[in-house]
């Protein structure tokens, strides 16, 4: 039997009118001995539960319009009661109904009432009010900034007294195996506390473009989202974000966004109101076995860059094509998903260096970095000339029937004005081109590094690889969108 797992958002959505009164838990310290685990975390779940809060959120769902008005004679004697019964709307009045959500978050400035949560936990709310550990409650004045890619959100309220807040400590210096306590509202029960160890670090779940979340066992369900993740000195070492489940509810695969990229984030918010991510302007991929062989680079290791955009800070500092990013800042680039997220941790405006092996050799650039603009996206559009060159003729290498661009393929792939290359109009579906991606409507740019125009000259580069002794050619291949990447393609 196969169990399909599911990541959940810990954000627990209940009807209208039903109300949750915070409880609080006791809690437990651990102990400094050798052995077993803690004894109790009372004494530290005491002192955090205070700056622990629940979030409520309501919002105005609305309902069908219903079915039409009935067609009723003019002067008939129901008239009026069918148009007031109606509402003179033309169908059933529309059932609008109130929905509620229960979140958790945590005060990190008694003073100014500032606190934290999950972007989700607050998405489209109408009113949102905090309540705290001793029953008050406090409306939410505004939100100061969210980010939704991080997915956190900074709450403004007025206390009339200083709140008990906390600090965050350094998620970079916790370990697997380390001890940590969530306090948050699973299922919209109140003040609840579970105590857990960091199962991993650095978890793609696949949310988002900056995954690298800590893995925790201590028990998270639905309505922790946007609770505060401790380490054993009482900081925020994580953000409560989501689990794994086939249920909803905990088998003991939490994951929390670190406290190092929170406290980043919610810094900037507060500045700007919105966060500020590095910008670099490059295309990438990972280095898999084939194509470090072709490049002649260590395997699973930096990033291969597959394209750069025109004007970007990278093209400015002479990055190109086939570079493969192995440090920026400073920082080792382990893996193609981790650049993106050192990019985006970088100071606006910095110069850095940034190291590459170009043709397997070392070299240093120099990138000053640009401000991402997150609603930015390159787009191409296709080209809408109507067909009307004749059909080239076709030739066929290495299992793809491979043609010269024609307006005609432009409008039948889709392709930009500017594409160049050759396009795969056909393919062996057991080809070993099929199996690592390509397919039909891709336009092969560069064969071993050179630019081609016709099938011959893809033939001619893969004669060429073969006479060096490799077992691959490096194809660069542009699909219709205009996202570029390389594809080591065997040719033995």
């Amino acid at each position: 039997m196969t169990v399909k797992f599911a990541v959940h958002a810990v954000c627990a959505v209940l009807a209208a009118g039903l109300s949750v009164a915070a409880r609080p838990h006791p809690v437990s310290a651990f102990s400094e001995g050798a052995g077993a685990g803690p004894t109790s975390v009372a004494p530290l779940a005491k002192r955090l539960s205070n700056a622990v809060v629940n979030i409520s959120t309501s919002q105005t769902v609305k309902g069908p319009e219903g079915v039409p008005l009935p067609s009723v004679p003019k002067g008939a004697p129901f008239e009026d009661f069918f148009e007031d019964f109606f509402n003179k709307r033309g169908g059933m009045p529309r059932n609008d109904r109130k929905v509620s959500s229960l979140g958790s978050g945590f005060v990190i400035d008694g003073k100014e009432g500032l606190v934290v949560t999950n972007n989700h936990v607050i998405d489209g709310a109408e009113e949102i009010v905090v309540n705290f550990h001793d029953g008050s409650k406090l409306k939410v004045d505004k939100i100061i900034g969210k980010d939704t890619k991080a997915d956190l959100a900074l709450l403004k309220v007025t206390p009339k007294k200083p709140l008990e807040d906390v600090k965050f400590g350094s998620s970079a210096d916790i370990e697997v195996g380390d001890w940590v306590l969530a306090i948050g509202n699973p299922f919209g029960l109140g003040g609840s506390v579970s105590v857990g160890i960091i199962s991993a670090k650095s978890r793609d779940i696949n949310s988002g473009p900056y995954d690298d979340y800590l893995q925790t066992d201590a028990a998270i369900n639905k309505g922790n989202s946007g609770g505060p993740l401790f380490n054993m000195k009482g900081e925020v070492v994580g953000v409560n974000t989501a689990i794994i489940s086939p249920t909803g509810g905990s088998i003991g695969i939490g994951f929390a966004v670190p406290s190092d990229t929170v406290a980043a984030v919610i810094d900037q918010l507060k500045q700007y109101g919105a966060p500020r991510r590095g910008w670099l302007g490059v295309k990438i991929q990972s280095v898999t076995d084939d194509i470090a062989e072709t490049l002649g680079v260590p395997e699973n290791t930096g990033a291969l860059v597959s394209a750069v955009t025109d004007g970007s800070p990278a093209a400015q500092a002479g990055t190109a094509a086939r570079d493969v990013i192995m440090k920026f800042d400073g920082k080792e680039v382990t893996s193609m998903r981790g650049l993106p997220k050192i990019v985006a941790q970088a100071a606006i405006g910095k110069a850095v260096d940034v190291d590459v092996l170009r043709k397997g050799q070392p070299k240093k650039l120099s990138v000053t970095v640009g401000l991402l603009e997150e609603d930015d996206f390159d787009t191409l559009k296709p080209n809408e000339s109507k067909p009307s060159d004749p059909a080239a003729p076709a030739a066929s290498v290495i299992g793809l029937k491979l043609l010269p661009i024609t307006d005609q393929l432009r409008a039948k792939y889709g392709l930009g004005a500017d594409m160049k290359g050759v396009v795969v109009d056909n393919i062996d579906p057991g080809s070993p081109a099929a199996e690592k991606g390509v397919k039909i409507g891709d336009v092969i740019v560069e064969a071993a590094q050179d630019p081609v125009s016709s099938a011959d000259d893809v033939a001619k580069s893969i004669d060429k690889v073969k006479k060096a002794g490799r077992k691959a050619i490096l194809l660069r291949v542009e699909d219709g969108k205009g996202d570029l990447r390389f594809v080591a393609v065997p040719i033995t």
